[in-house]
C-alpha cells in the first residue's frame, strides 16, 4: 500500500497540469487537492505503522536470541579461549536489531516495485522509460560495487573493534596493577595503536559507503533532470504533455529511491549480516542445554572415575587419570606443588569445566545428567579468585534468589564466620558491594564468597585455597565450616596450601604434574610424603619431586608453648 500510494504525487501533478490548467476548473483543483491530501495522510499513517512494526520485529528477534546469547557468552570461557572482546556476541545482536529496526529493510521492500514505476514511465513515453531504465541499471551496478568494496573494510573494522575493546577491558579489570606498576602510558599507547587500526578500517568503510552514496544521490538527481529534459523535448515535439513531463520526473525519482536507500544502508546491512553469521557459528558451537529429568538430592558419595581435563581452548590435558571416592560426612584435602592441577580438578568437580575423559558422579549420576540449576543447589564452590556481583551482600550470599530465606542467609554467614563482619558495615546485609565486590577487601570477599558456597547447606562444597587471604580468625572459621559440612553429612573438598585446612580433613589426595600420586586416609598419605627433601630451593620447596618438609617447631600463639606443625611444600610461612 505504501508503494501504491507513492504514486499520489506524480499522478496529482499529471492531473493538475493536463486537466486543471487546461480546463481552468477550480472545483476540479479543490477536489484533486482534497483527494491527494487524504492519500498523503493515509500514506503517512502506513509509514508510521511500518516503522513501528520494524522496530518490534527487531525487538522480537532480540527477545528470541537474547537468552541464547547470554548463555553463550557465559559458557564460552568454559569451552574455548576467550576472544579479545568477550561481549562481541551482544554487540552482534545489537547490530542485527538496529538494522531490522531502521530504514534499511524498507529498501528491500521497495525494490520489487521498481518495475511498476519503470513500466509507468514507459506508458508515458518510450524514451522516458528508456532514460529511467538506463539510470536504474547504473545505480544497480553501484549497489553491487558497494557490496564488493565494503565487505572487507567492514569485517576488518569489527575485528579491530573487538581487539581494542578487549585491551581496554583488560586494563579496566586490572586498574590497581596498572596504577601501581606505572603501566598507564604503555598500555595507553598499546590501546591507541589498536584504536588507530580500528579507525583506519572504519574510515575505509565509511569512505566507500559515503562516496558511493553521494555518487548515487547525484546520479539520481541528474537522472531526474535528464528525464525532465527528455520530457521537455517531447513536449516541444508535441509527443507528450506538460503533465507527463513533470510526472515522469517525479516518477523516476520515486523509482530509484530504493536503490539510493539501499546504498546508504549497505554498511549497516553488511554489519548485520556478518553479525548474524558470527552468532550462527557461536550458537552452533554452544547448543542449548537439553532438559534433563529431575534427580533426587545427593546424599551418599562423590566418585571420580579416571577423569582427564582439558582447559578451554587447549589440546593437551593438564590433569589425567584422577580417580577416587569420598563418602558423605568426609572431607578431602588436595595437596601438591604449584601447577600440579589442583585448581583444574576443583573446576571439574563442580562441573565448571567438562571432563574430557572419565566421569564425576554424585550418588552414581554423572554431572552432565543433572539440570545445571538443580545441581547448583547441591554444590558450593569457592574459587581461588573470588568474584562477587554488583548487588547487596545478602544478594550475593543467597546467589541472587528471587525470594531468599533471611534465616538461611544469616546461617550461611555464621557458618563462614562472616556474620559479625557483615554487621560492622553501615547497611549490614543490605550493603552494596559494587562491581566485582570492589567495595570489599580481599579477605572480606573471601569470607562472603565462603558464605555463598555454604548457602543452602549444599551436599558437595569445593573450596580452592579458602584461607589464602584470611587472618587467624578467618582460618579458624574455614576449619569450622569444613567440620560443619562433615557433621551434617555433606562432603568437603579443600585445595590446601596451609596446614590448618589439612587438619580438618580425613582424606588426602596428593597431585603432581597433573597426576594422582597418593590418595587415602590423611595420616596414611602424610606418612608417605613426610620425608626430608635432599635439596631445597630458595623458597624452601624440594628441588626435585614432591616431598613434605620435615616437622618444625613454632610458638603456639594460643598457649605460649611450642607446638609441632606440618607444612606442605607450597605452604606459606
Amino acid at each position: 500500500m505504501v508503494n501504491v500510494l507513492a504514486l499520489t504525487s506524480p499522478l496529482f501533478m499529471l492531473q493538475v497540469y493536463d486537466r486543471v490548467l487546461a480546463s481552468g476548473s477550480v472545483p476540479t483543483l479543490v477536489g484533486l487537492s482534497i483527494l491527494a491530501a487524504g492519500l498523503y495522510l493515509f500514506q503517512a499513517g502506513l509509514d508510521i505503522i511500518r516503522a513501528r512494526i520494524l522496530l518490534r520485529i527487531g525487538e522480537h528477534v532480540d527477545g528470541v536470541l537474547c537468552g541464547r546469547v547470554h548463555d553463550a557468552v557465559v559458557r564460552l570461557p568454559l569451552l574455548a579461549r576467550m576472544p579479545g572482546d568477550g561481549l562481541q556476541p551482544l554487540r552482534d545482536l545489537d547490530n542485527m536489531r538496529g538494522f531490522l529496526s531502521g530504514q534499511g529493510p524498507t529498501a528491500f521492500f521497495d525494490l520489487p516495485w521498481m518495475p511498476l514505476y519503470l513500466g509507468i514511465c514507459f506508458l508515458f513515453h518510450f524514451w522516458i522509460g528508456m532514460t529511467a531504465l538506463v539510470g536504474a541499471v547504473i545505480l544497480a551496478l553501484l549497489t553491487l560495487l558497494a557490496n564488493a568494496l565494503s565487505q572487507r573494510p567492514v569485517r576488518d573494522g569489527i575485528a579491530h573493534n573487538m581487539a581494542r575493546n578487549g585491551l581496554l577491558e583488560a586494563s579496566r579489570r586490572n586498574a590497581e596493577v596498572v596504577q601501581a606498576l606505572g603501566l598507564g602510558a604503555r598500555l595507553e599507547a598499546r590501546w591507541c595503536r589498536a584504536n588507530a587500526d580500528y579507525l583506519d578500517a572504519n574510515r575505509r568503510a565509511g569512505d566507500i559507503a559515503g562516496g558511493l552514496g553521494s555518487l548515487s544521490k547525484t546520479l539520481r538527481m541528474m537522472l531526474q533532470s535528464a528525464v525532465l529534459g527528455v520530457g521537455a523535448w517531447l513536449v516541444i515535439e508535441q509527443q507528450a504533455t506538460g503533465g507527463i513531463m513533470i510526472a515522469s520526473s517525479i516518477m523516476v525519482g520515486r523509482a530509484l529511491a530504493p536503490i539510493d536507500l539501499a546504498i546508504a544502508s549497505w554498511k549497516p546491512f553488511l554489519m548485520a549480516r556478518q553479525s548474524w553469521k558470527r552468532l550462527q557459528d557461536l550458537l552452533g558451537r554452544i547448543p542449548p542445554v537439553p532438559e534433563t529429568m529431575a534427580l533426587p538430592a545427593p546424599q551418599k558419595e562423590l566418585r571420580v572415575e579416571g577423569v582427564t581435563i582439558l582447559p578451554p581452548g587447549e589440546r593437551k590435558p593438564t590433569v589425567t587419570g584422577i580417580g577416587f571416592s569420598i563418602q558423605a560426612g568426609s572431607a578431602l584435602g588436595v595437596i601438591g606443588p604449584s601447577g600440579s592441577g589442583k585448581s583444574t580438578l576443583s573446576r571439574a568437580l563442580v562441573g565448571a569445566w567438562p571432563a574430557a575423559g572419565g566421569k564425576v558422579r554424585l550418588d552414581g549420576a554423572s554431572l552432565d545428567q543433572w539440570d545445571r540449576e538443580a545441581l547448583g543447589r547441591h554444590i558450593g564452590y569457592l574459587p581461588q579468585g573470588v568474584e562477587l556481583f554488583d548487588g547487596t551482600i545478602a544478594d550475593n550470599i543467597a546467589r541472587f534468589e528471587e525470594d531468599p530465606d533471611p534465616e538461611a542467609i544469616v546461617a550461611a554467614a555464621r557458618a563462614a564466620g562472616a556474620h559479625e563482619l557483615i554487621l560492622r558495615f553501615e547497611d549490614g546485609y543490605g550493603t552494596r558491594i559494587g562491581e566485582g565486590g570492589s567495595a570489599l577487601s580481599a579477605g572480606q570477599r573471601q569470607r562472603i564468597g565462603l558464605a555463598r558456597a555454604l548457602y543452602g547447606d549444599p551436599f558437595l562444597v569445593v573450596l580452592d585455597e579458602p584461607n589464602a587471604n584470611l587472618d587467624a580468625e578467618g582460618e579458624a572459621a574455614v576449619v569450622r565450616a569444613i567440620a560443619s559440612v562433615r557433621e551434617r553429612g555433606g562432603i568437603a573438598v579443600v585445595i590446601a596450601h596451609r596446614p590448618s585446612a589439612i587438619g580438618a580433613v580425613d582424606h588426602l589426595l596428593m597431585m603432581e604434574g597433573g597426576r594422582q600420586k597418593a590418595f587415602g586416609p590423611r595420616d596414611a598419605v602424610l606418612g608417605q610424603v613426610l620425608k626430608p627433601a635432599p635439596a631445597m630451593t630458595g623458597r624452601g620447596y624440594p628441588a626435585g619431586g614432591f616431598a613434605m618438609t620435615p616437622l618444625r617447631v613454632v610458638a603456639s600463639p594460643a598457649s605460649g608453648r611450642e607446638a609441632e606443625t606440618t607444612e606442605t611444600p607450597d605452604a606459606q610461612s
